[in-house]
């Protein structure tokens, strides 16, 4: 008698499900297991209504998802361990953060019920009530609120936290809360797992910091640029600045060793001028000196400067060089931040 249960055909309106969960299963990159608890069917089909485009919402019998999950010969049936209590199958094209952070987003605030499990800390904020003197201060008071009558109306005079996560919401806190216009808990779609590219996501490896992420793109690829220059290195993005480089190596070389090269032989002709009338300068008999060095001034504080600038260009040319190649990188990584912009785009 059991062996003849055991063997009865399945009902045909619970294979054709299957089959319609297996077809929306296979028709999407990403697949996911959604919890609806507590979200109310008028809400559920504003949800589905607002994924419309973007994602599909699909509700069936647990015992049906897990079976077209099974059927499916992709690994989703990993999935079949997120399947209990009142649940929900997703399928989108878009990667699983994008869905994520989609599904976070169409979260609204709600008000909560005496019974339920407080998801946070609730807390009843400092300032005026709005409410007229009465029996309400007491009720602010029995639940933990520090609550007075002043100026005429019930204020709670600092932040109160009145139930910690965790905890079970009382009547009487949920009376409170419910006058106070106070909505503690989020009501939307709990993504519990999501499969895609053969890879298991849960919730926890799903909530990134965007701009943190692409900050730290964007800093990795600096880096990479650095380190392609200090290691001499040459890369297309890279060659360019290089080539400035050595350009300023070279003539600071070049001027540090008085190399006669065309390059650089009017800043060597500066540098002996300004060497040779601060010598001359020093001579205290004039007539021991040629005619057209008599009477020739000590240069100037502001040229010396610029003469020892001149020769300290030799010494530190590549320093300078090194601020046009900053600047120059600034730009380049901007360009680069453009290309990790659009190649993140897809991601997000």
């Amino acid at each position: 008698m059991s062996a003849e249960r055991k063997t009865e055909t399945i009902p045909q309106w619970k294979q054709e499900e299957v089959a319609d969960v297996v077809e929306m299963i296979e028709s999407y990159d990403s697949v996911g297991i959604v919890d609806i608890t507590g979200i109310p069917s008028r809400q559920l089909q504003d949800m589905r209504r607002d994924l419309y485009g973007t994602a599909e919402l699909r509700v069936s019998r647990n015992t049906l998802m897990e079976r077209a999950l099974a059927e499916v010969d992709a690994g989703l049936e990993d999935l079949t361990d997120y399947v209990s209590g009142q649940v929900g199958l997703i399928g989108t094209n878009e990667n699983p953060f994008g869905l994520y952070q989609q599904l976070e987003a169409s979260k609204t605030p709600a008000p909560i019920n005496a019974g339920e499990v407080a998801p946070n800390d609730i807390v009843i904020p400092e300032g005026d009530t709005g409410i007229d003197p009465g029996p309400f201060v007491g009720d602010l008071q029995q639940v933990g609120a520090d609550a007075r009558i002043q100026e005429g109306s019930i204020q709670v005079l600092s932040d109160s936290t009145v139930l910690e996560t965790g905890e079970e919401v009382s009547n009487d806190l949920a009376n409170v809360l419910n006058e106070l216009g106070i909505e503690p808990k989020e009501v939307g779609l709990d993504l519990r797992a999501v499969f895609a590219d053969g890879v298991l996501f849960e919730p926890a490896e799903l909530e990134l910091d965007v701009e943190e992420y692409r900050a730290d793109i964007e800093a990795a690829a600096a880096r990479g640029r650095n380190l392609s220059v200090n290691a001499v290195y040459p890369t297309d993005r890279t060659a360019a600045t290089l080539l400035q480089k050595a350009r300023g190596d070279a003539k600071s070389l070049a001027l540090q060793g008085a190399i006669e090269s065309p390059g650089v032989m009017d800043d060597l002709v500066s540098k002996a001028d300004g060497q040779v009338r601060a010598l001359a300068a020093q001579v205290d008999d004039p007539e021991a000196l040629p005619e057209e060095l008599q009477d020739v001034d000590e240069p100037a504080a502001a040229e010396s400067t610029d003469d020892q600038t001149d020769s300290d260009d030799g010494a530190d040319e590549s320093d300078d060089d090194a601020e046009a190649e900053a600047e120059e990188a600034e730009d380049d990584d901007d360009d680069d931040d453009e290309d990790v912009g659009d190649a993140m785009g897809a991601m997000f």
